[in-house]
Formats: structure tokens, C-alpha cells, sequence
């Protein structure tokens, strides 16, 4: 077997992991918001505990990026981070309250925090054989499989009237299956030596110091994502607002995911061939989004729902790609968690003010979010000058 095709083996085997695990954690975020207000929180609230979560999510990775390339514990750190996450989800059926289920939503993202610079190293030391765009690209898409399977597990469970408590214990079915892959991946894969060799070493990071189009691109993230409605409040509007049946959120978030793969393949290739341009889309995109999810019109919501769907594949599958790129090898655990810090951030900032602009005006909420998103076009412009630069 050559390399390319051991590379590809090894990304489809993590994607296996991503896919059981977002079936776990997935699932939970697609009734997160109604969760939260069924146990008797409000909109503020629900808005708080996403942005935190997300801050979480990303944030600490700064830490676990440092960590990652200071001990090279690459699969130490993703399989103690999934465990976490697999297992807080379908917890949340025992919570008694929103302040512990709001709890276990943070410590599913703090497992995300954990995994994902180490993961990410493992997956950016092989798609260089692949191409960072396609590898990602085909990690996202698998990764997305199980996002859809996860939210239309939940759907069925209350389409069947099971309940939420019921819905998220038989989580603990396809958690205990991310542990069982993830093992294999380690016993298959269990020399990091191994596994890293071959990387381009061509590109050399001066010890301390980013690259300028990597800060350009966290500066241009930042904006594009204060903008974007977590799926959360989302939810929290469809549930408040009874535009939807309970069965058919976890319906949307699905259907989100699953324009989220395809779009993670296409983009992908984008990525291989035009770069940095490729980025283009996610503000322009963004911009329509609250449009169509805070309406009353059940058609817009489908939209709103594509079009979100559409801007996580191009966040996910082009944020990790043109990271690995600009950085080399041995400080990329790290920028990875410079990166998701300010990404983290952001989206905490950016959801708890739209879940209390919320409570005053969803006009007011839609005008923040096109506001943002198009302050984040002058740095896209800046980043665009520099796309003919090697980086």
C-alpha cells in the first residue's frame, strides 16, 4: 500500500470516530436550546451557555495545542477529550436543572478543547499526501454523517413521544462506539514517530513568531463568526416562537449537517486550488442568515438552515487546511490554539449579546449580525492582497 493510500486510510478511520462521536454530541446540540427551556431557562441563558461552550471549545485549546506539541501526546489528549465529550452528552438525561444540564453542554465542549489541536496535528501530518483541502475535506464529510444521524435519532425518539431524557440516554450506545474505534485507531497507529514522519519540513516557522496572513485570517474569523447565529439560539427562536414541533428541530439541525458534508467536500477541493479566496463565501453567506432564521416563515427557516449548514462546512474544512499550511509542523499544535482561542472568543461574545438582543428586538438582532459580518470584508480584502504570498 502506498502512501497516499495509508494516508487516506488513516483519515477515514478518525473520520469513523468523528462520526460515531457527533452522532453523541450532535445530537445533544440539536435540542439544546429547547432543553434548556423545557428545565426552565431563558433566552439570555441559553445564549450565555453557547457562547461560553464555544469559548471553551476553543479557547482552551491554546492550552491543549501547547500541550500537544510540548509532549507530542497527540493520542492521549483526543482519546481523554472524546471520552469527555461522549459521555457529558448522554448524561444530560440525568440533569435535574438547567444549571447542570447548562454544565454538561460546557464539559462536552471542554472535551472538544482537548481532542481537537491534537487530533488536527495527526490528520495535517497526513493530508499533505492527500492535499489539505481534500483531506480535511473527507475528515468533515464523515464527521458530518454522523451529525446527521444524531439529530434524526433525536427526532425519531420524540417523534415517538419518548421524551428528552429518553432521546439523549441512548446516547450512550454510540458513545460507548467512538471509545471501541478510537482504540483501534490507537493499536493500528501507535508510533507518533511513525505516523508524523514524511512532513514537509520546507516550511520553517521562526521560533515565536505567526506568520502575518495567519493573524489576518484569526482577525477576519473573529468578525465573520461574531456575526453567526450559534444554531442554539436558533432553536431557542423556533421552540419560543412554536414555528416548528419539537420532532423537527433535531429535523433541521440534521438537514444542516448534512449541506455542511457536502459543502466540506466542495470547498475543500476550492481550497487545493484557490486558497485564501475560498474564504470569500463565509461572510457573504453569513450576511443572509438572520434574515431567513429569525422570521416567522416555516420556508425561510429550511433557508436559514442551508445556508448555516453551508458556512460551518466552509469554517470547518478551510480553517484547519490553510492553518496546516501556514505553519510548520512543530509549532502547529499551538497556532491551532491561538487560532480556536480567538475563534472560541469570539463566538461567546458574539451569541450572548444576540441572546439578549433577542429579548429587546429581533430586528435589532438581525442588524448586529449583517453589521459584523460585513466589517469582517475589509480584513478578507487584506487577506485576498496576500494570496500570492508562500506562506
Amino acid at each position: 500500500m502506498n502512501d497516499k493510500a495509508k494516508a487516506i486510510k488513516f483519515i477515514v478511520i478518525l473520520g469513523i470516530v468523528s462520526l460515531f462521536a457527533d452522532i453523541v454530541y450532535e445530537g445533544g446540540r440539536s435540542i439544546g436550546g429547547p432543553f434548556l427551556l423545557y428545565l426552565g431557562a431563558g433566552a439570555g441563558i441559553v445564549g450565555v451557555v453557547a457562547g461560553l461552550g464555544e469559548f471553551i471549545g476553543y479557547g482552551l485549546r491554546l492550552f491543549s495545542g501547547y500541550l500537544s506539541d510540548r509532549f507530542k501526546s497527540y493520542w492521549a489528549l483526543t482519546i481523554g477529550g472524546y471520552a469527555l465529550s461522549v459521555f457529558a452528552v448522554p448524561l444530560l438525561a440525568l440533569s435535574g436543572n438547567w444549571q447542570i444540564a447548562s454544565l454538561l453542554f460546557v464539559l462536552e465542549r471542554l472535551g472538544k478543547a482537548i481532542r481537537t489541536p491534537a487530533r488536527d496535528v495527526l490528520l495535517s501530518a497526513v493530508t499533505e499526501k492527500v492535499g489539505r483541502g481534500k483531506g480535511f475535506g473527507i475528515h468533515e464529510a464523515l464527521d458530518q454523517i454522523g451529525a446527521i444521524g444524531g439529530p434524526l435519532l433525536i427526532s425519531l425518539f420524540l417523534y415517538l413521544n419518548r421524551g428528552y431524557r429518553s432521546s439523549l440516554a441512548v446516547l450512550f450506545v454510540p458513545a460507548i462506539l467512538t471509545l471501541m474505534v478510537i482504540f483501534f485507531a490507537k493499536w493500528r497507529y501507535p508510533v507518533q514517530a511513525a505516523l508524523l514522519s514524511g512532513h514537509d519540513m520546507s516550511k520553517k516557522t521562526p521560533k515565536g513568531k505567526l506568520p502575518a496572513v495567519f493573524w489576518l485570517y484569526t482577525l477576519f474569523i473573529v468578525f465573520s463568526l461574531g456575526g453567526y447565529a450559534s444554531f442554539q439560539i436558533i432553536s431557542y427562536h423556533l421552540k419560543n416562537q412554536a414555528i416548528v414541533s419539537d420532532a423537527q428541530i433535531p429535523l433541521l439541525f440534521a438537514f444542516a449537517m448534512g449541506i455542511d458534508g457536502i459543502v466540506a467536500l466542495i470547498v475543500g477541493r476550492a481550497y487545493d486550488r484557490v486558497g485564501l479566496t475560498s474564504l470569500f463565501g463565509i461572510p457573504i453567506i453569513g450576511i443572509f442568515i438572520p434574515f431567513f432564521a429569525f422570521s416567522s416563515n416555516y420556508g425561510f427557516i429550511w433557508i436559514a438552515v442551508a445556508l448555516w449548514g453551508a458556512v460551518m462546512g466552509m469554517q470547518e474544512t478551510i480553517m484547519r487546511a490553510a492553518i496546516a499550511d501556514m505553519v510548520s509542523i512543530e509549532t502547529r499544535g499551538m497556532a491551532y490554539g491561538i487560532f480556536n482561542t480567538a475563534y472560541g472568543l469570539s463566538w461567546f461574545v458574539g451569541s450572548s449579546i444576540m441572546g439578549f438582543i433577542y429579548n429587546v428586538s429581533i430586528q435589532y438582532l438581525i442588524s448586529f449580525c449583517v453589521i459584523i459580518e460585513i466589517i469582517s470584508l475589509p480584513v478578507f480584502w487584506l487577506i485576498w492582497k496576500r494570496r500570492f504570498e508562500k506562506i
